[in-house]
């Protein structure tokens, strides 16, 4: 294990559970020593070792070795890899399981053919606590070396409620983490919008441990039945710090969630990467994502705590929202629910769809019912209702491929949707008429009516840019079947001829 922090430390004592000894590596020695003293305090004695060269570690293993990497994205894999090349032998396995790039990856596993390491991209879901108790485990790369070690990661991975295991072999390449990289974009969709429902729910007087409620019966009925990020708000509501100085809340508790600042800063950091990866694919592949999108934006503004003051007094105090008075509570906060649900299903639609581009781009053979069986359990975006009524049956198919896979298509998710969308357009309505902060919630609305919309106003917005940039386009009652698909038009019209400077300006630029 390469990098013993909160994620490879957690993975050190779950393979240690499961009777695997383990030959430990990091930087810093203290956090060697503090992983093996929690295995021993937990009875897995002698299961864990320490090493401080690569020389001795990779003596320590026998053949073929498997070097599990928890480490940084970025430069940190390159160089740990360049290090240990000369104690590898031909057919030893690096199983990267680090929030990595999957351009890294793939150059790091073209970098090691010639030695004949084998190199997996192996995304990692769910957390420290899911490191340490079983961990969601999307491995993508070499078939032979997924098949050696993919009875280890069964072992150690998740479960679902059958008890089955949440990994499997999902492709070529970098598509591991490529899929958890997606994974990652669709969470922060579905995180805004379930952060939105809270605020607004705030908004309409109630108590942080009345909100923690209703996400408990979202999570055991409906819709949003056993979604992972549901269950943890329920928790979270409910969460006391002993010694903490109470806060003057309507429900006059002191909770932790009434003291933590609206600053998410991940992003920023440097410490996530994978929120700007998932958009940058998305774009790249020419995908609309707008809630993923927006969820981001959202995120990026919000860690920017100080330019906000500034401009809310620039502004003259902003455009705060206002406190909401609803007649009917409980059908608003049923709209909401659904609301909720129709913004986490286009996450799940704009990432499986950026996927879904991205495999035929990169020819990886992707295993959708194994990225189905992955995002069972243990992984953030476990949604067991959207899960068993939406895409198990797409995902699922025998046929399923990189082009059947679009739940825009499917009429079971289309009726889902059609059903939700009431809801949906009642809620933004709200939102918009009182200074609700709800942008995955407004993003989602849009995005509906746009991807499924025919009469889009985008047909000025095409005719301007044939206007300046003879840009061409397509007209109503083309008959060839070319214009469904998204190339350039066949007609041009000259809306105004190019004429000279002195007819445009009546000089030329030598005037002075």
């Amino acid at each position: 294990m390469i990098g013993c922090g909160s994620m490879g430390g957690g993975m050190a004592m779950l393979f240690a559970e499961n009777g695997v000894n383990v030959s430990l590596s990091d930087p810093a020695e203290a956090t060697m020593d503090s992983v093996i003293d929690k295995a021993e305090k937990a009875g897995y004695h002698g299961k864990l070792s320490k090493y401080t060269d690569y020389k001795s570690l990779c003596s320590s293993l026998s053949q073929p070795r498997l070097l599990v990497f928890s480490l940084p994205h970025g430069n940190v894999g390159d160089k740990v890899l360049e290090g240990l090349m000369p104690s590898l032998s031909k057919n030893d396995i690096v199983l990267d399981c680090g929030n990595e790039h999957f351009e890294n990856t793939e150059r790091r596993q073209k970098k090691c053919i010639e030695p004949g390491i084998r190199y997996i991209g192996c995304g990692v879901s769910g957390g420290y606590q899911a490191a340490r108790a079983g961990p969601s485990m999307c491995p993508g790369g070499d078939k032979s070396a997924l098949e050696e070690v993919l009875p280890l990661l069964k072992r150690v991975a998740a479960k679902d409620k059958n008890g089955k295991p949440c990994v499997g072999i999902v492709g070529t390449g970098g598509c591991g983490h490529y899929a958890k990289m997606i994974h990652n974009g669709i969470e922060h969709g579905m995180m805004s919008a379930i952060s939105e429902a809270w605020g607004i729910m705030r908004k309409m007087g109630l108590g942080y441990e009345e909100i923690g409620d209703i996400f408990a019966k979202w999570n055991d009925w409906g819709e949003l039945k056993g979604t992972f990020l549901v269950s943890i708000g329920a928790d979270l509501s409910h969460k006391r710090e002993p010694g903490s100085k109470p806060e003057k809340t309507p429900d006059n508790h002191p909770l932790v969630i009434s003291e933590v600042l609206d600053k998410v800063v991940q992003d920023i950091t440097g410490e996530e990467g994978t929120g700007v990866w998932s958009n940058t694919e998305a774009i790249e592949q020419h995908i609309p994502a707008f809630t993923l999108n927006i969820a981001h934006g959202f995120r990026l503004a919000s860690a920017y705590r100080g330019s906000r003051e500034e401009a809310n007094k620039t502004f003259s105090g902003g455009f705060p929202p206002q406190k909401l008075d609803i007649g009917d509570r409980t059908t608003f906060i049923e709209d909401l629910h659904r609301a909720t649900y129709a913004a986490c299903l286009a996450s799940f639609i704009q990432g499986l769809n950026t996927i879904a581009a991205a495999d035929k781009t990169h020819g990886w053979g992707i295993n959708y019912a194994e990225i189905w069986q992955i995002w069972r359990a243990g992984c953030i975006i476990q949604a067991d209702s959207i899960s068993d009524e939406i895409l198990a049956p797409v995902l699922k198919a025998p046929n399923a491929n990189h082009s059947t896979i679009n739940l825009l298509n499917n009429d079971r998710a289309a009726s889902s949707v059609r059903k939700c969308y009431p809801s949906l357009r009642r809620v933004v309505a709200k939102v918009v008429e009182t200074d609700q902060v709800a942008p995955a919630l407004s993003a989602t609305l849009e995005y509906f009516k746009v991807v499924t919309g025919t009469d889009l106003p985008t047909s000025f917005y095409e005719a301007e840019l044939d206007y300046f940039g003879s840009h061409m386009f397509d007209k109503k009652g083309d008959q060839d079947n070319e214009i469904k698909k998204p190339m350039e038009g066949k007609h041009h019209f000259e809306w105004k001829p190019a004429v000279s400077q002195k007819e445009t300006y009546g000089y030329t630029g030598t005037k002075q």
